[in-house]
C-alpha cells in the first residue's frame, strides 16, 4: 500500500512544484499568443504588399477567407472580418515602431478591441501597457475605454510622487483614476453616504471592475482599535500588482481639506497594524461626489501620506472642459516610458 505524505516539508514542496507547472503553462501560453499575433502581423504585411504590386481590392480578402478556411478545417481566424483585421493591424503598426512590441504583450482581441476604439497612438499605447500590466480580461478592457479611462487617469489628483517609492509611484499613478463611474447604481441624485457604500457593496463585482480590476474587496466598514477607540475604514480592498492596502473614504458632498487629515490617520494606522512587512505602503483614496481641483491641490502638497482624491458619477459622461486638462502629448510619453 502506497504510503501518503503529510508533512509540512511535503507540502511546501508541492507547493513549489504547482507553482513552477503554473509558471510553464503560463510562459507557455504567452509563447502561443505571442506566435498567432506574429502570424497575424505577416499575413497583413503579405495582403498589403499584394495589393500594392498587383492592384487588387477587397476582393483579395474574401478570397483569402473563404481559401484558408476550406484549407484549414476547424481552425478559426480566418473569417473575412478577421482577415480585415489582420491587414488593418499592419497597416496601423507598421508606422509606430514603438507600439510594434507591445502588440505582442496582449491578446489579439484585446488588440482588436483597441483598434477599433482608440483615437491615437498615445490612447492605444495607455490601454495595451494597462492590459499587461494589470491584467485586464476583455470585458474590464471594454469597460475601462467605455468609461473614459485614459482621460480620467491622466488627469488624476495624487500626491504619489512625493510620497510612494520610486518603483510603484508611477505604476499608482496609472492605477487610479480623476473620476469613477458608478452607472449601474440604482440610486437617485440625493443620496446618503450609507446608501452608497451599501449600493457598491451590493454590487461589488461591478464596483471593482470600475476601480481597475486588479483589486480585491478586504471589506467594508474596516474596524481599527486603537487605544481601546474604535475607527472604521469604509471600504478597504487590496491592489495585487501594487501589492498594497487601499482605504477608500465615501464623500457624498464636495471635497473638504480636513479630509485628508483623516485619511492619513488612517492610513498611518493601516501600515502600523495591518499591512505585512513585505506589502508597499497604504494608500487611500478619498472619493466625493465634486471637488475644486485647486483646493486638492493645496490639501495634499503638505501630506505625508499616499492619496488621491477622485470624484464619482452615476452616469458616465466626461466634461468637455476637463480634456483641455490633459497632460501634453510628452509629459503622457515621459510617464509611459517611466512604467516597465
Amino acid at each position: 500500500m502506497t504510503k501518503i505524505i503529510k508533512t509540512s516539508e511535503y507540502n511546501n514542496f508541492l507547493k513549489e512544484i504547482k507553482q513552477r507547472i503554473r509558471s510553464a503553462q503560463y510562459d507557455a501560453l504567452k509563447a502561443v499568443n505571442k506566435e498567432l499575433i506574429n502570424l497575424y502581423w505577416d499575413i497583413g504585411k503579405m495582403i498589403v504588399k499584394q495589393q500594392k504590386r498587383r492592384g487588387w481590392g477587397k476582393s483579395i480578402v474574401e478570397n483569402l477567407a473563404l481559401d484558408l478556411q476550406k484549407e484549414f478545417l476547424g481552425m478559426q481566424g480566418f473569417s473575412v472580418r478577421n482577415i480585415w483585421y489582420m491587414r488593418n493591424f499592419f497597416v496601423l503598426y507598421s508606422q509606430s515602431p514603438k507600439l510594434q512590441p507591445m502588440v505582442a504583450e496582449i491578446g489579439w482581441t484585446h488588440n482588436v478591441i483597441i483598434m477599433e476604439k482608440c483615437k491615437d497612438n498615445l490612447e492605444r499605447e495607455f490601454y495595451m501597457r494597462m492590459t499587461h500590466k494589470f491584467g485586464w480580461t476583455k470585458n474590464i478592457l471594454i469597460h475601462q475605454i467605455d468609461n473614459q479611462s485614459y482621460e480620467k487617469t491622466l488627469m488624476g489628483q495624487t500626491n504619489f510622487n512625493k510620497t510612494l517609492p520610486e518603483k510603484i509611484k508611477n505604476q499608482a499613478k496609472l492605477a487610479v483614476k480623476d473620476e469613477y463611474t458608478f452607472d449601474f447604481l440604482e440610486l437617485s441624485e440625493e443620496h446618503h453616504e450609507m446608501e452608497l457604500e451599501r449600493a457598491l457593496i451590493a454590487k461589488v463585482n461591478r464596483f471593482l471592475v470600475e476601480m481597475g480590476g486588479m483589486f480585491a474587496f478586504m471589506g467594508n466598514q474596516f474596524r481599527l482599535e486603537i487605544d481601546g477607540d474604535e475607527f472604521f475604514i469604509d471600504i478597504l480592498l487590496y491592489h495585487r500588482r501594487l501589492k498594497c492596502l487601499v482605504a477608500v473614504e465615501l464623500k457624498v458632498g464636495k471635497f473638504l481639506p480636513e479630509y485628508v487629515g483623516k485619511m492619513q490617520f488612517y492610513l498611518a494606522a493601516l501600515d502600523d497594524r495591518v499591512r505585512e512587512e513585505n506589502e508597499n505602503p497604504s494608500i487611500g483614496i478619498i472619493l466625493c461626489k465634486n471637488k475644486n481641483r485647486t483646493i486638492v491641490e493645496y490639501a495634499l502638497k503638505e501630506s505625508k501620506k499616499p492619496i488621491a482624491v477622485a470624484q464619482y458619477r452615476i452616469t458616465s459622461s466626461l466634461p468637455k472642459n476637463l480634456r483641455k486638462e490633459l497632460p501634453s502629448p510628452d509629459q503622457i510619453r515621459k510617464l509611459f516610458d517611466e512604467v516597465k
